[in-house]
């Protein structure tokens, strides 16, 4: 099993497909100092092929719920891309928090893109 305190933060947001590129340009900032944080685990982006304006992601942490509530969301750099990219949904945006459960039922493939250690 995962460590007690692994969570996976999973979130989508909907907006117009003309505003893609605009919202990965203020996204694409947050994403590297999320991933630059040491309790980031693991974070990937999707996107709908059947709703352009549909993209979800991924987050890992080795943290708790209340840790990340307080210590993590919190931080400065998240309030200009709010800020931007809020305006931008056509949908409330979906916040899901799962107890992650680890091994023996994880399983990366380096085949699925860049491992970082």
């Amino acid at each position: 099993m995962a460590s007690p305190n692994s969570i996976s933060l999973q979130v989508t947001v909907h907006i117009d497909p003309s505003n893609v590129d605009r919202f990965l340009e203020a996204f694409k900032p947050v994403y590297e100092k999320t991933i630059a944080e040491p309790e980031c685990t693991f974070f990937e982006l999707y996107q709908d092929p059947q709703s352009l304006g549909t993209l979800s992601w991924v987050e890992n942490w080795s943290e708790t719920k209340e840790w990340l509530l307080k210590n993590q969301v919190t931080k400065e750099y998240y309030r200009e891309y709010f800020a931007i990219t809020e305006p931008m949904f056509v949908k409330p945006r979906e916040i899901k928090l799962l107890h992650r459960l680890g091994e023996p039922l994880t399983m990366v493939k380096r085949a699925n893109g860049r491992l970082l250690d």
